[in-house]
């Protein structure tokens, strides 16, 4: 008699096996990498600015493309996705961006560097919604938000990381050298996660891959042994079959949540970027060296890396949405008190690191998203609120050129920032997972 196995339930009820910490890693590092990618040019604009002789505007260009490429990589790579397969997707998005990364190090003009920029965004773009998927398909519920904020606090490790590498590099060796290990992390990588990384089991058994094949993937990540007797289900809500991903996006039920999710992750892009962008120069110019002025930024990367830990933590225990609301809230107040206290006050390490503890709301978004779809359109959902948040961080980082071009001081950029924060805080708070509030129609395979 053939036993019929619910994969998630299945997950759910299992004790975390030693491999899953592998995929954790894996995806974690590539998280790492995207960090130090998408935060890259934010410490090494005021050299490039100083070498190439060219304004803070124009360079805005450069330093927006990434965002740009991101939004194109995001929605393209959650259909794709959804449609050839997460491990495929994401393999190829590493090599991408890796590859794009490399040679950005080697332009000779801001247009050169623009158009590089936008081609590996393009490639961090389709990466992160699909080790997010990858990995919410794999991790039991109970776990699920801890698990994922731990992976994405590989970014804020990235992000900092290249900061401190930029303040040592950069009076050494040159600008060009932290864009050569930028691209250098992604591409060592690859090869690892061709030989490491899973497909997704919901996903195989949701087109119909043969039931030895979903036993053999599955008992890796779960260590169980299958007996070769079992089928395998991946339960989807019978109503969207028929949907497109896209389409299931705006179906009743998940509109709502997808439009909220949309704002919030845009707002809070906004902050971040504008901040990780343009911070080091607001600093500089207002006295502070430019190693002092890495080392501060970097300093919003680890409290984001801690914070997203301990946020992810809270929204097992608690309601994710108001956790994910007060940090962004308490975020908008620390932002408050930066621009008061202004850039050379003796309180601004421990306030952006506060501030960056908030932000770490940006990753427990990441966490709380994957639960908000079903398998069939998870991949999508993930990634078109990353790439439709994205528009969030082209804004800022052009705003924070045309308001430096401008001549706004520290405190005036920094509190205009509190108004999106704020405005993050609210769109969470009127989401409704979706998750386990649909009808459980099981298809066998």
């Amino acid at each position: 008699m053939t036993k019929m196995i619910d994969i998630k339930a299945f997950i759910d009820d299992r004790p975390i096996a030693p491999f899953l910490w592998v995929l954790v890693a894996m995806c974690f590092l590539v998280v790492v990498a995207d960090g130090m990618d998408v935060a890259i040019m934010g410490f090494v604009t005021p050299s490039i600015l100083q070498d190439w002789n060219i304004s803070r505007p124009a360079f805005g260009l450069v330093i927006g493309a990434a965002p740009f490429g991101l939004v194109i990589g995001a929605l393209i790579a959650g259909p794709s996705s959804d449609r050839f397969g997460r491990k495929i997707v994401l393999t190829i998005s590493v090599l991408l961006f890796g590859i794009f990364m490399f040679m950005a190090a080697w332009s000779s003009s801001p247009q050169e560097m623009a158009l590089l920029r936008l081609l590996a965004g393009m490639g961090m773009g389709a990466a992160m919604p699909n080790a997010t998927t990858l990995l919410s398909e794999y991790v039991p519920q109970r776990r699920l938000s801890l698990l994922i904020t731990i992976m994405f606090s590989g970014f804020s490790l990235g992000s900092a990381a290249i900061g401190f590498i930029a303040g040592y590099m950069i009076p050494h060796f040159g600008w060009r050298s932290v864009l050569l290990v930028g691209g250098i992390t992604p591409l060592v990588l690859v090869p690892f996660l061709l030989a490491l990384l899973p497909e997704s089991a919901r996903y195989l058994a949701l087109q119909g891959a043969p039931a030895d094949k979903i036993a053999k993937v599955l008992g890796r990540v779960t260590g169980h042994r299958f007996t070769g007797g079992e089928s395998f289900v991946s339960p989807e809500p019978s109503p969207l079959r028929a949907r497109s991903p896209i389409g299931v996006l705006f179906s009743d039920g998940y509109a709502r949540t997808t439009i909220a999710l949309w704002i919030t992750y845009f707002m809070g892009l906004m902050v971040v970027y504008l901040l990780t962008g343009w911070l080091p120069t607001l600093m500089k110019d207002a006295g502070l060296t430019i190693t002092a002025a890495a080392n501060v930024t970097a300093m919003f990367q680890i409290g984001s890396m801690i914070g997203a830990i301990l946020i992810g933590w809270g929204m097992d225990r608690g309601h994710p949405s108001r956790v994910i609301g007060a940090a962004y809230l308490a975020g908008a107040v620390f932002i408050m008190g930066l621009a008061w206290l202004g850039a050379l006050s003796g309180w601004l390490p421990a306030l952006v690191f506060a501030a960056g503890f908030c932000f770490g709301a940006q990753t427990g978004l990441n966490a709380f998203a994957p639960g908000c779809y079903p398998t069939m359109a998870r991949a999508t959902g993930v990634s078109w609120m990353l790439g439709m948040g994205r528009f969030g961080s082209i804004v800022g980082s052009l705003a924070g050129g045309a308001l430096l071009g401008l001549g706004w001081s520290f405190g005036a950029v920094l509190g205009i920032l509190a108004i999106p924060a704020l405005c993050a805080a609210i769109a969470i708070a009127s989401t409704r997972p979706a998750a386990g509030s649909f009808p459980r129609e099981a298809a066998a395979h």
